[in-house]
């Protein structure tokens, strides 16, 4: 990948509960490489898949009234204007726009059912270098409780249209851009936890599932939802030694 269309999701990052040990965690879970940041940048810690930039992690603050959590972010042509736009439709602002030295300029908010999210806006630097192979982002998804809202939000704000898949069990819409498949919705439902927020989640392309949820195991991770087979291909939820939850699933077809 050399450019994320706007309206895509190009990064993910990790506020890490410990950035050592996330490190040796998703090192033998993806096999990537590190370059770490420097006490300036706040130790943001870069993730290589062979020479391809893939994620990156950084230190939770110990103060932080969050969890150890994946970070979503959108590609966008303007972080002021898409910041503007969210505040219109009903989302809340948690980080202004700000310049990331010469990398690119970012925001953080919230869509208008409490999700939270970024927007990046390149320059420097574009976003993940690689998508949909082993060890890099395959999907995304965004879980709310109200999930009709959050579909008409993402509309507005990034151009979108969606399709909402026909299977009764579960509320879910697909989000395209453009005509592609790029995100999904998901509404939790009433046998959800009430301490789980909504939150987006990623899911990471692995050559084996279930090889990849006995390693999760295997480092002191969670298999939340055992390996199951999909149309799209079999898939894992699991969760990091912190608690950060993400998906792996091995592809049936490249995207």
């Amino acid at each position: 990948m050399t450019k994320h269309a706007a309206g895509t999701v190009s990064w993910v990052d990790l506020m890490a509960w410990d950035l050592a040990k996330a490190q040796d965690f998703y090192g033998a879970l993806f096999g990537w490489t590190f370059q770490e940041g420097s006490k300036e940048n706040g130790y943001y810690t870069m993730a290589f898949k062979g020479a391809h930039p893939v994620a990156a992690m950084m230190p939770r603050p110990s103060d932080a009234p969050f969890p150890s959590t994946w970070n979503t972010y959108f590609a966008v042509e303007s972080v002021d204007r898409s910041v503007a736009r969210l505040k219109e439709l009903g989302g809340k602002v948690m980080m202004e726009p700000m310049d990331v030295m010469d990398a690119g300029r970012m925001a953080f908010g919230t869509d208008n059912t409490g999700t939270p999210f970024g927007f990046w806006q390149p320059n420097q630097f574009g976003g993940a270098g690689l998508v949909s192979e082993p060890g890099a982002m395959a999907w995304h998804e965004g879980k709310t409780y109200d999930g009709a809202k959050a579909v008409a939000f993402y509309k507005d704000l990034f151009g979108m249209t969606a399709d909402k898949m026909p299977d009764e069990r579960m509320q879910y819409w697909v989000l395209k851009k453009d005509g592609r498949e790029t995100a999904g919705v998901m509404q939790l439902d009433d046998k959800t936890s009430a301490n789980v927020p909504a939150h987006w989640m990623t899911t990471f392309s692995v050559a084996n599932t279930d090889q990849a949820a006995a390693t999760v195991t295997a480092k002191g991770g969670k298999v939340l939802m055992q390996p199951f087979d999909s149309p799209y291909g079999r898939i894992a939820i699991v969760a990091d030694p912190g608690g950060a939850t993400f998906g792996v699933i091995s592809l049936a077809r490249p995207a």
